[in-house]
């Protein structure tokens, strides 16, 4: 008898950032908070509790050497998922997007995935003690209909350290639960390579 794993849905984590890098991306996305008044502005219509440059700002890597330096980074690390991941690319996958947030105590963004794109991912900036980590839900849930629960549910929640990479495919369904904290903001840059 064997039994054996199919269709393995892949996490991938790693350090990608030091603590130069990480200061930079922190003062940046902190000036990015205060001058960013269309960005602001959704996130009071959206109830997002802090700030995030997702509809506003699309052009980081070219306003800012910090995003730059990171974007060089993060190619690398991408190459290497989509090697791991078995993808048959004529072509290396491209940077389609990057946006920010800062989270406040109690934030949260709720499930979501990232259509138009292969490979998601965030770069943790600053994780207080407390702060919310990444949920992923187990892919094969819609097509489970009477399947008994699983001892392990059907979510698994994954608490990066900062300066961690996170990527996943981007059909993988994820949110960022709330945190429990005391103190601090949750910091960090996501990014979509199509």
């Amino acid at each position: 008898m064997s039994v054996r794993a199919l269709f393995p849905t892949l996490l991938y984590r790693a350090p990608a950032a030091d603590g130069p890098l990480l200061a930079e991306l922190e003062r940046s996305v902190r000036a990015l908070a205060a001058d960013d008044a269309a960005g602001r502005r959704w996130c009071r219509e959206h109830r997002y509790r802090g700030y995030t440059s997702y509809a506003s700002l699309d052009d980081l890597p070219r306003r800012d050497p910090a995003f730059a330096d990171l974007k060089r980074v993060l190619d690398r690390h991408v190459a290497t998922f989509a090697e791991q991941a078995g993808f048959d690319l004529a072509r290396r996958l491209k940077l389609d997007s990057l946006w920010v947030n800062l989270l406040r105590l109690g934030g949260h963004h709720s499930a979501h995935l990232h259509p138009h794109s292969a490979v998601s991912g965030t770069l943790y900036v600053a994780m207080p003690e407390g702060a919310g980590g990444l949920k992923l839900e187990d892919p094969r849930l819609p097509m489970m209909m009477a399947a008994p629960l699983r001892r392990q549910g059907f979510h698994e929640t994954v608490r990066p350290e900062p300066g961690d990479v996170l990527l996943w495919e981007s059909w993988l369904r994820h949110e960022v639960v709330g945190g429990s904290g005391t103190a601090g903001d949750r910091i960090s840059v996501s990014f979509n390579y199509r």
